[in-house]
């Protein structure tokens, strides 16, 4: 079996066609017709992916997603957020409260299992590293989705959290903006590269005196590397 994978939509005719494609690719599926049944399935189950529309009957899909990342048993699951608000703006909310992804309705089907298919292997790739990576003054702790400066803990985000842990996983070598958005962001088109330099300039500033570990190549993009002592620290 694929996995399994939460549909959490009030539309029961896209639920339908989506079981009936995910079920054809070798995925189980659940679902759920509002954030109330959804949060009562995840407090039963532990699903692979969740496919959660924004605009549900009884809450947002948004206060689901801040419900999931703030639970310990369900902070890792991986959530697709889906909504026919298209908005770079609520794109970036539903990224920064933890979202892995985000579709615009309507959306093609072959391209969400793509994206689904993208998510999971990225997934199963972090399940095969190392919990708890350190380098030098800065450690993360992948499985509690935590980072430490020394003693001292540093409050990220979902997505700047994901930011600096691709580029620690990618430790030498330069990541393009291009590639950052599609590993981070999902490739959302319309969200620009700026975007990307935005926030890390915010990572930048949340790490304090190791943010210059992200070293920037101009007119290339950036790279996590501890520069040697002495050596000159990159800016922003």
């Amino acid at each position: 079996m694929a996995g399994t994978i939460l549909l959490v939509d009030d539309e029961q005719d896209l639920v339908d066609t989506l079981r009936y494609s995910l079920e054809r690719e070798g995925y189980a599926t659940l679902a759920a017709r509002d954030g109330a049944a959804a949060l009562g399935v995840l407090g039963q189950s532990q699903p692979d992916l969740v496919l959660l529309d924004w605009m549900l009957p009884d809450m947002s899909g948004v206060d689901v997603c801040r419900s999931l990342r703030m639970s310990e048993r369900t902070r890792r699951i991986p959530v697709i957020m889906v909504s026919a608000r298209g908005d770079e703006i609520d794109r970036v909310v539903g990224f920064e409260l933890g979202a892995d992804d985000y579709v615009t309705k309507p959306f093609s089907v072959r391209e969400l299992l793509l994206r689904i298919r993208a998510i999971l292997r990225r997934r199963s790739g972090e399940s095969a590293a190392s919990d708890d990576s350190q380098v030098e003054r800065l450690r993360v702790d992948l499985e509690g989705h935590q980072v430490w400066v020394d003693d001292h803990r540093i409050g990220l985000t979902a997505l700047e959290f994901r930011l600096l842990t691709t580029l620690l996983a990618r430790r030498g070598r330069v990541q393009t903006r291009e590639m950052l958005l599609n590993d981070v962001w999902g490739m959302q088109v319309d969200v620009t590269t700026r975007t990307v330099d935005t926030h890390v300039q915010r990572l930048r500033k949340k790490l304090g005196e190791v943010g210059h570990y992200i070293e920037t190549l101009r007119g290339v993009g950036y790279r996590f590397l501890v520069p040697e002592p002495g050596a000159n620290k990159a800016s922003a």
